[in-house]
């Protein structure tokens, strides 16, 4: 299958450089900057992200340009831009002022094939501190602002062009345009990278890779891995065997909900309660880290022990998908929070591993779940942390802390689903995810009828985003979030007050912990 490259020099949106190169249905790949495939025909186009680095800093990535200019066709991005310029012979200064923000390209050259389709004054958003004075002698300039005079170029001699500015974010106007000229007009994309072509692929695939063998699957509830077992379940029909633990932290009334789900789903399930052993090993526990560890680590010796039943299973298939292997690998080797479904097998279980959608972002998950037939309400249901409620919890977990959280949490999603916006569209569907969070470290006064209540606040948290990498506060409507507040207020013992959430990511992460 033809694909793109796409070499990650440690960019914040190198992710959405490669959602946006699936939405044109053309594959790519993302590799760190010095894993280049050396050899590989499939390879039809690479893209260089941008980074964190300046091109002049001691440790800045660098990767051999002559493994693939001239090759193939080459798109720097940012960063990208300015270490092709500056190995080339260019030359890349330190800006006077971090240019960073909205631009408009005052003067593009539309008769290049980069720019085809392009109108003059185009918005796009820089990121740089940098920024490239002089381009290497065989190229010219294609695009500039009215301060980035080198804003884009090409090479006059090799199929090289290289952005200073980032086509893949919402706010360059014609980014998509820019992306669909560089993979599919100049790179020859036969656009055949679909949610119908991956399921006859992949199935195909998952037939030959397991033949007769027994296979389980770790279940969660959430998209990733429901839509992991129905492709497992086409494939190899009931030599699947899904186990479903419940750690006591999944939303309220939850486990018995998804497992009726999956019985309709024609599944062969196994449902566990382990709670009481969940809540044992997390008493007096506080840090969010060390409950990651300490749910990862009590659910594979639950799943374990079911799984050691199952004598001629010779496979452990999970719903691991592309964003959490890019984010387990991350070239700058600084870990932001535990996957808890990436990092290897315990070694007793002695099965090897399946991971059908290890390929798919979120967002290609969710279509590849329409292909296959399945609910729109599982498809459609919002991420929810591995560790579940425990990670929304702000101090140690009790079984207490839980109900007050989940009879919270119940109020507020039950109304984003039943609230209908002006468009037609419920709250639910239009934003990414929405939680609510215990804050039972802290305590606030109030009133009750006559008498003070000094009980804790929650607040609540809704997002949108695309694939998770960034994400924005979601504006709810002001009658909707009062008449959620009041009846969270009124009904859910050990509140008596709420808040909203307004961060955005970055700076914060979506989950408090």
């Amino acid at each position: 299958m033809q694909k793109i490259i796409i070499l990650d020099f440690g960019s914040q949106t190198t992710q959405l450089i490669g959602r946006r190169v699936r939405e044109l249905d053309t594959f790519c790949e993302i590799l760190p900057y010095n894993k280049f495939p050396v050899g590989d025909d499939s390879v039809i186009g690479v893209i260089l992200s941008g980074s964190p680095y300046s091109v002049h800093d001691p440790e800045a990535f660098k990767v051999d340009l002559s493994q693939f200019v001239g090759r193939v066709p080459v798109l720097g991005i940012c960063y990208g831009a300015q270490f092709i310029s500056n190995t080339l012979g260019g030359k890349v200064e330190k800006a006077d002022s971090r240019e960073y923000g909205r631009a408009n390209l005052q003067t593009v050259d539309t008769t290049n094939a980069l720019f085809k389709g392009f109108e003059q004054h185009s918005q796009v958003w820089m990121s740089h501190g940098d920024t490239i004075t002089a381009i290497p002698s065989d190229f010219k300039v294609i695009g500039s602002t009215k301060d980035v005079t080198n804003a884009a170029f090409a090479s006059t001699s090799q199929p090289v062009w290289a952005v200073q500015f980032h086509p893949e974010v919402y706010h360059t106007s014609q980014g998509t345009q820019l992306l669909k000229n560089f993979v599919v007009d100049i790179c020859g994309s036969k656009q055949e990278w679909s949610a119908a072509s991956f399921v006859d692929s992949t199935v195909a695939e998952l037939k030959e890779q397991l033949g007769n063998d027994r296979v389980i699957l770790g279940l969660s509830g959430g998209v990733d891995s429901s839509v992991a077992a129905v492709l497992l379940n086409k494939a190899i029909g009931n030599r699947l065997t899904c186990i479903f633990v419940d750690h006591g932290m999944l939303r309220k009334n939850e486990f018995q909900q998804v497992m009726n789900d999956y019985q309709c789903l024609g599944l062969n399930v196994i449902g566990i309660d382990a709670s009481e052993k969940f809540f044992g090993d997390l008493a007096g526990v506080t840090d969010p880290e060390q409950k990651r560890k300490i749910i990862g680590r009590d659910f594979v010796e639950v799943f374990n022990a079911e799984a050691h039943k199952i004598t001629d299973a010779k496979w452990l298939a999970q719903g691991t998908i592309y964003p959490d292997r890019i984010e387990s690998l991350n070239i700058t080797g600084k870990v932001i929070k535990s996957h808890h479904n990436v990092g290897g097998l315990p070694k007793e279980m002695n099965l090897q591993l399946c991971e059908p959608l290890k390929w798919l972002f979120k967002d290609e998950v969710r279509r590849v779940g329409r292909q296959l037939g399945m609910p729109e309400h599982l498809i459609t249901r919002h991420p929810f942390p591995g560790p579940g409620l425990a990670v929304r919890i702000l101090g140690d977990i009790t079984p207490e802390r839980v109900r007050i959280l989940q009879d919270a949490d119940d109020i507020y999603i039950r109304g984003l689903r039943e609230y209908v916006d002006t468009d037609g569209e419920t709250l639910y569907n239009k934003v990414w995810q929405a939680g609510a969070i215990l804050l039972a470290t802290v305590r606030s006064v109030g009133v009750m009828g006559d008498e003070r209540t000094y009980e804790h606040p929650i607040a609540l948290r809704a997002v949108t985003s695309t694939d998770a990498m960034t994400a924005d506060w979601a504006h709810l409507p002001y009658d909707f979030m009062a008449k959620v507040s009041n009846e969270i207020i009124n009904k859910v013992r050990g509140v008596n007050r709420v808040c909203y959430d307004i961060s955005s990511k970055p700076p914060a992460t979506i989950e408090w912990e």
